[in-house]
């Protein structure tokens, strides 16, 4: 069923800011407490489901929950269950943590192959000892914009658990600066007090994350869907997680910090897409893990939508 009142107060501000109350009104529509009969069974054809949580000092991670196809399933489009016992869970992950005290989750399945992907907000209990439940609070589909096409290319070793080494810091070392300055996708989970966490994703050309220090991060914000729920987010509560996955050596990169929106920059190289704002990120930790070795992923192409620089655009620190 259609929400009558999709958006918090956040999203407001930043719609009526740039003058996108009308279009972020339309486009809100196609979110409701349930999911599109049509996505059930996509949902199930995932390998990949990226989740926000919200950890006991109110920080924000995003993770990855990674599995053979059908570990995510929606019985009902009120339902989504989670089989653990198909998953590669990373017991390094604060996720698990998180789960067990608040509740409040934000879902983003994605399919990087086909681009799609579908945002599911709610609350998660433990439905078996080896399932999760996540009732639907919000769902809406996302337009496929900046989403590199990559399919996985090996199955999954499904278990309680894998073994992975973990690494954690404060200031960005200098070969996470090299990955992340090359890196073409993240994803990013915020907070509202009371509407709940979301997950979404951010994609562009390698080299679209600026890494200004050896704490602070920033990236382009594009075109969207103007319903600005990330930014909305950050508007009132300026707390956020980064994912990124390291395709090519099997890791995760997750990264708890500030965010804060900057208006209205000078973009000579067109960075942004003409929408000439940014948001900068303000890293207070970092944790690197491994993903399972039996996981593999080929790129097939960019996203045509990327933003492509002015000649002579160099980003410089």
């Amino acid at each position: 069923m259609r929400i009558e009142s999709p958006y918090h107060e956040g999203e407001v501000a930043v719609q009526e800011r740039l003058g996108e109350l009308e279009e972020g009104r339309r486009n809100g529509r196609v979110i409701s407490d349930t999911i599109l009969k049509g996505a059930l069974k996509y949902i199930e054809q995932q390998p990949l489901a990226v989740f926000g949580s919200v950890d006991e000092e109110q920080n924000v991670w995003a993770s990855a929950l990674i599995g053979n196809p059908g570990f995510v399933k929606a019985p009902d489009d009120q339902t989504v269950e989670v089989d653990l016992t198909q998953t590669a869970r990373n017991r390094h992950d604060p996720f698990w943590r998180n789960i067990e005290r608040d509740f409040r989750v934000g879902m983003l399945v994605i399919d990087l192959g086909t681009r799609r992907r579908l945002r599911i907000n709610g609350h998660l209990s433990v439905a078996e000892p080896e399932r999760l439940r996540l009732d639907v609070a919000e769902s809406y589909p996302n337009c496929p914009k900046y989403i590199q096409r990559r399919h996985v290319v090996a199955r999954v070793a499904s278990g309680v658990g894998f073994s992975a080494r973990a690494r954690q810091g404060h200031s960005i070392e200098p070969e996470l600066e090299a990955f992340i300055r090359t890196a073409d996708t993240f994803f990013v989970a915020s907070a509202h007090p009371d509407r709940g966490v979301d997950a979404s994703h951010r994609g562009g050309n390698p080299g679209f994350v600026h890494v200004l220090g050896d704490r602070r991060l920033r990236v382009p914000d594009y075109v969207g869907n103007r319903m600005f729920n990330t930014l909305g987010n950050f508007t009132v509560n300026p707390r956020a997680g980064i994912l990124f996955l390291d395709f090519e050596r099997n890791r995760t990169l997750q990264l708890i910090g500030r965010p804060e929106i900057q208006w209205d920059l000078d973009d000579p190289a067109n960075e942004t897409g003409g929408t000439r704002r940014y948001w900068d990120f303000e890293v207070e930790r970092w944790l690197e893990t491994e993903l399972p070795h039996e996981l593999e992923w080929e790129l097939l192409d960019y996203s045509p939508h990327n933003p492509r620089l002015e000649k002579g655009g160099v980003h410089r620190k």
